[in-house]
């Protein structure tokens, strides 16, 4: 599967590539447009093009190429794998129990002279002024 999906990266990109350089290779239709209002060609403003050349029909292709790689890396990308059971990315995760909050403002020490963790509530020896040792 990641082989397949690879390669056709590969291709997409390189048909990219190919079509941004044949287009510019390309003479365009408005390129005689300002010679046809000077000059004496007229007839081919609003004439006919002519038929498709080579460039054009390699042209033409290559952005099928293009169109395919997109659409099947569209649907590669959108496969979802069936062995963990499919579905979306939340009915995959497992759930949680939502963590209980600390009701206690930050400062006090509630009743019993223990503070909770993370509380941010002062031990029962900073509280009543005692001398605190440093650790280092």
């Amino acid at each position: 599967m990641n082989v397949v999906l690879n390669i056709v990266l590969a291709v997409q990109m390189l048909s990219a590539i190919a079509m941004v350089a044949l287009i510019l290779i390309q003479h365009g239709k408005g390129a005689d447009m300002g010679a046809a209002f000077g000059s004496g060609g007229s007839g081919s403003l609003f004439g006919a093009s002519g038929s498709a050349n080579f460039l054009s029909r390699s042209t033409a292709v290559l952005a099928a190429v293009f169109f395919v790689c997109t659409l099947a890396l569209a649907y590669f990308g959108n496969l979802r794998p069936t062995a963990t059971g499919g579905g979306s990315v939340l009915e995959r995760t497992p759930a949680t129990a939502p963590a209980a909050t600390d009701t206690t403002p930050a400062g006090l020490i509630p009743p019993g002279g223990n503070a909770a963790p993370g509380s941010g509530a002062q031990p029962a020896a900073a509280a009543s002024g005692a001398a605190l040792i440093p650790s280092k």
